[in-house]
C-alpha cells in the first residue's frame, strides 16, 4: 500500500520519451472525463437549495479537481500502466492504415450492407406479422 502512496507522491516522468503521445491522449480523456462529472456536481450541488454557500459549490469541486488531475497525471505514469501505454503506441505504429479510397470504398460496403440487412429484418417482420395475422394469432 505504501508503494502505491508513495507513486502517487513522485513528481517524475516514468520513461519520458516512450509512449508520448498515447499517454497524452489518455491524460486527456480521462482529465475530460473527470472534469465532466465535477461540472455535474456543481450544477447539482447549485440545485439542492440555498443550503451550501458559494465556497461549497464551488470550492469543494475545484479541489477534487486539483485533486482528480494529480491523480490522473500519476496514473498515466504508473510504471505498470506507462509500459502499457507504450506497448499500445508501438503496435499502433505497426498497423498499416488504408489509403483515403480505400477507407471510402469500405466504408460505403459496411454502410449498404447495414441497410441491406435492415431491409431483410424489415421484409421479415412484415412477412410473419402478416402470416400470424392470417392464422389469427395476432391481433394488432
Amino acid at each position: 500500500m505504501s508503494t502505491i502512496i508513495e507513486e502517487f507522491l513522485r513528481v517524475g516522468v516514468y520513461k519520458r520519451s516512450q509512449g508520448r503521445i498515447v499517454r497524452q491522449v489518455t491524460f486527456a480523456a480521462m482529465a475530460l472525463t473527470l472534469l465532466i462529472g465535477l461540472w455535474k456536481l456543481v450544477w447539482m450541488l447549485r440545485g439542492f437549495g440555498e443550503g451550501y454557500s458559494t465556497w461549497f459549490c464551488y470550492g469543494l469541486p475545484g479541489v477534487l479537481a486539483v485533486v482528480g488531475l494529480w491523480a490522473v497525471y500519476r496514473s498515466v505514469n504508473l510504471p505498470a500502466f506507462a509500459d502499457f501505454l507504450i506497448a499500445v503506441e508501438a503496435e499502433m505504429n505497426k498497423v498499416s492504415w488504408p489509403s483515403r479510397g480505400e477507407l471510402i470504398r469500405w466504408s460505403v460496403v459496411v454502410i449498404l450492407m447495414i441497410f441491406s440487412i435492415g431491409l431483410l429484418l424489415a421484409a421479415f417482420d412484415v412477412f410473419w406479422i402478416w402470416f400470424f395475422k392470417l392464422i389469427g394469432v395476432y391481433s394488432a
